[in-house]
């Protein structure tokens, strides 16, 4: 049965969305042509007002990569201190926010969307809060209506990873147009992608000109360098593969959708298993189809036996960005992010999964789990007699 279910090719957790040869090769001779292959080069340009218009921005500036872009977008807070944010994300977020010299506060997680709990924030607040970094985990966003509520309240900057959140709406409304900043990636593994790439979404004008300097070495003009900056521009080989893209995202979109319900339909009676579910009044953009076991155990099996029949998941975010080695942080302060981190495994999803792939995914995971269970019930047994036979 095992060998009749195997995949003849891995089937991995993310697939790059590649578009027609001709039609990237057809883009680029353009770069030929304009002998421009960086600094602000038309299909850069082209790109950044595409892109403003699809996510309905008021300011966008485009990166080479998200990471950079959120480092950036921190540099531009003026005094460093602490920043609120979540352990549940990838290492980026909270690498970006090191690397800009600010100090982590860690705030526990919402046990249904996996986000920063917003119930939480409040009492972490203190003189030297200088940002809330808010994560819209897989895609889902945050209580953002909430988290606005605070940042105005108090008087802190909100900046969103929005690194999984390209083309989501909550409520109608564009989701880069909350808070003060949002940063969307643009990397190959990503709902939409430019190879790689990042995005600023922003309402303040004069962060353009800063922004612009900043990922551009400082560089104000040809005889003045008015700040530290990196180099982080985005190029047009990448941009001509978010245009390229970009007229293919809706459909694609649509796509995972329907990828996204199969899953649901076939997983929902597997015992076990509980599903992310997302609200009603949110556009999705169906980037991950994350699932919680019910313990670590049970994931850990899931998760390796799974590479049995060429089929390969990942156990994301797993470890909690406040376990890395490279930092010294206690994760008991987020009993849920642990709780979540310990269960949560990320399913195959990307939009040229067919339905007959994912039928035959969530059969083999039904398999391994009844496997798993049989496995269990046997230890437990063998437990209980060797407790028997024990003297008195």
């Amino acid at each position: 049965m095992g060998e009749q279910l195997k995949f003849p090719k891995p089937i991995h957790v993310t697939k790059p969305k590649l578009p027609k040869f001709e039609e990237y090769t057809d883009k680029i001779k353009d770069i030929w042509e304009n002998n421009w292959l960086t600094n602000d080069g038309p299909l850069h340009e082209e790109f950044k007002t595409n892109l403003k218009d699809y996510l309905g921005a008021s300011e966008v500036e485009l990166f080479t990569n998200g990471h950079l872009a959120l480092e950036l977008a921190l540099k531009t807070l003026e005094v460093k201190g602490e920043i609120i944010t979540t352990p549940f994300t990838f290492a980026s977020t909270i690498h970006a926010i090191k690397n800009t010299g600010f100090r982590t506060v860690f705030c526990d997680i919402e046990s249904n969307t996996f986000n920063i709990d917003v119930k939480q924030i409040e009492q972490l607040i203190t003189e030297k809060t200088r940002a809330i970094v808010a994560v819209h985990v897989f895609g889902n966003p945050c209580d953002v209506v909430e988290l606005d509520r605070i940042s105005r309240d108090y008087g802190i900057p909100l900046i969103y990873d929005a690194a999984h959140a390209f083309g989501v709406k909550v409520d109608g409304n564009y989701i880069g147009e909350y808070g003060d900043v949002s940063m969307f990636s643009m990397h190959a593994t990503k709902v939409f992608h430019s190879i790689e790439g990042g995005v600023l979404c922003y309402k303040r004008k004069d962060l353009t000109k800063l922004l612009k300097a900043l990922k551009n070495f400082g560089i104000t003009s040809s005889e003045t360098v008015d700040y530290i900056g990196i180099n982080a521009k985005m190029n047009e080989f990448q941009a001509a593969m978010g245009l390229v893209n970009l007229k293919e995202i809706d459909q694609d979109i649509l796509k995972r959708k329907e990828v996204y319900h199969l899953y649901e339909k076939h997983l929902s009676e597997i015992p076990g298993i509980n599903l992310v579910r997302i609200n009603r009044n949110v556009q999705h953009n169906y980037s991950y189809f994350p699932i919680l076991l019910e313990n670590l155990n049970m994931r850990d099996y899931l998760n390796e036996v799974l590479k049995e029949y060429n089929l390969f998941t990942r156990k994301y975010f797993y470890p909690l960005c406040n376990d890395f080695g490279c930092y010294s942080f206690n994760s008991n302060e987020t009993p849920v992010a642990v709780y979540v981190s310990d269960r949560i495994l990320a399913l195959p999803m990307y939009s040229e999964l067919t339905s007959d792939e994912v039928k035959q995914i969530c059969t083999i995971i039904k398999i391994v789990l009844e496997d798993y269970h049989v496995q269990d019930n046997n230890r437990m047994t063998n437990q209980v007699g060797e407790l028997s036979n024990e003297p008195v």
